[in-house]
């Protein structure tokens, strides 16, 4: 086997891995019942996805300043995606827009500045 063909194979791999989770992302913010199972598919996959696909760039060119970049890239949103990811959550449980029957623990009931009359459906343990 040529160093090309071992690329190339790699290289498929990555962008196949990649795709399937990035599809898997998608099918997962189509099919979850609330927002909080949606922004879960939302992140974990589709960072998954993205290290693949910056992988498999830094494999099919690898020079200096690719590397950087998809490095740089796989970083910045390995930090960005689940802080916003986060906050849409902190947002969504404040405004009672999830539905509390499928948590297994709510460490945020009955914390005074939340309010129980917000979270219709959540029976506090």
């Amino acid at each position: 086997m040529t160093g090309e063909l071992v690329r190339d194979i790699v290289t498929g791999a990555l962008v196949l891995v990649g795709a399937i989770m990035c599809f898997a992302a998608g099918v997962g913010l189509l099919r979850f019942p609330d927002v909080l199972s949606r922004l879960h598919a939302a992140t974990k996959p589709q960072i998954l996805g993205l290290i693949a696909i910056m992988a498999d760039v830094a494999v099919s060119s690898p020079t200096v300043g690719t590397i950087t970049i998809a490095i740089a890239i796989i970083v910045f949103q390995s930090l960005t995606a689940p802080i916003s990811a986060h906050m849409v959550a902190r947002a969504a449980y404040r405004s009672g827009n999830f539905d509390g029957a499928v948590l297994v623990r709510d460490e945020l009931a009955g914390r005074e500045e939340l309010g129980e009359e917000r979270h219709p459906g959540h029976t506090p343990e």
